[in-house]
């Protein structure tokens, strides 16, 4: 009943607001969050501190403050995504170099579009069935709250976009089988198991990543292209496109990971203040013995898909 309330007293009235106006309030609750109420610090001060070891304590600050400031904006957009026109959202976010897909679509190539929580990930779920001329298709893990994953993914989709649970995507690809599909991954979530994970040194630590993408491109056969975004004023972003492989059987095991998440990696060491720090990122202890772990995780990749 709370959520429902909220939903409907507070949440969707304020979308209609303009994003301007919404600014304004999100000015005062970056403010609030800074100084009297600060939201997850501690998670956020050491994500940024394990990360960045070589900044000064003043360098490590300036970064959770410019974050703390990005994350209101994206609060605000995020409240206006609800309800923002297509008109609105088709100018506020752009493709810098669309050909990437254009080439793949003439090719009837289907996509893993591939990227982590840079920016503002939102828009692009929202509008990425208008940026595009492949079907899109989002991947995540369903909300807590039923009524909240039920109303946030029907205003997600109302510009073409299908969204689907991790569990059951499978079967929505299989339903598409005949149409050329865009399948949005966002691949920089703390995996579930760290045995099945794929271990890689990632901003200055041993990080467990998820391995689904390049799981996915060899069982699929789909090209994997990853994605930055870029804020190129408040409320305005840009996709720049990079092809990763077009052909994942000529790839060996690990490299689609090890690509897209070292391109991850060079903008947020660029611009650290637009990724998720707020994440509980690093939360998988490292298996004892790593190196077998990989050994075992190879081997059974090089049998699957024949290398």
């Amino acid at each position: 009943m709370f959520a429902k309330l909220a939903y409907y007293i507070l949440v969707l009235p304020l979308s209609y607001l303009p994003l301007p106006v919404l600014y304004v309030f999100t000015d005062f609750f970056y403010l609030l969050i800074l100084t009297v109420v600060p939201y997850r610090k501690s998670v956020i001060e050491n994500n940024i501190a394990r990360s960045f070891p070589d900044k000064s304590l003043k360098e490590q600050r300036a970064i959770k403050r410019k974050f703390y400031r990005h994350f209101t904006d994206l609060l605000a957009e995020g409240i206006k995504n609800l309800t923002i026109s297509e008109r609105s959202i088709r100018k506020r976010m752009t493709v810098a170099n669309p050909e990437v897909m254009n080439d793949l679509f003439d090719r009837k190539r289907n996509v893993l579009l591939v990227s982590g929580h840079y920016n503002n990930w939102e828009w692009l779920v929202s509008s990425q069935d208008l940026l595009f001329k492949h079907k899109a298709i989002g991947i995540g893990m369903p909300l807590s709250s039923g009524f909240w994953d039920k109303k946030i993914n029907e205003r997600r989709s109302r510009f073409g976009m299908t969204v689907v649970h991790a569990k059951n995507y499978q079967e929505e690809l299989d339903r598409r089988k005949d149409e050329v599909k865009a399948v949005l991954v966002l691949s920089d979530q703390s995996p579930g198991n760290s045995s099945k994970s794929y271990w890689m040194n990632f901003l200055n630590q041993p990080t467990a990543v998820l391995f689904g993408t390049e799981l996915m491109a060899n069982t699929l056969d789909y090209a994997v292209v990853y994605f930055t975004t870029h804020k190129v004023r408040r409320g305005y972003y840009q996709m720049e496109l990079k092809l990763i492989t077009d052909a994942p059987e000529t790839m060996k095991w690990g490299e689609i990971t090890e690509m897209h998440t070292r391109y991850l990696e060079q903008e947020i060491l660029k611009k650290p203040q637009y990724w998720l720090w707020s994440h509980k990122r690093w939360k998988r202890e490292v298996p004892e013995d790593i190196e077998q772990l990989k050994t075992e995780q190879r081997e059974r990749f090089n049998s699957k898909f024949n290398r």
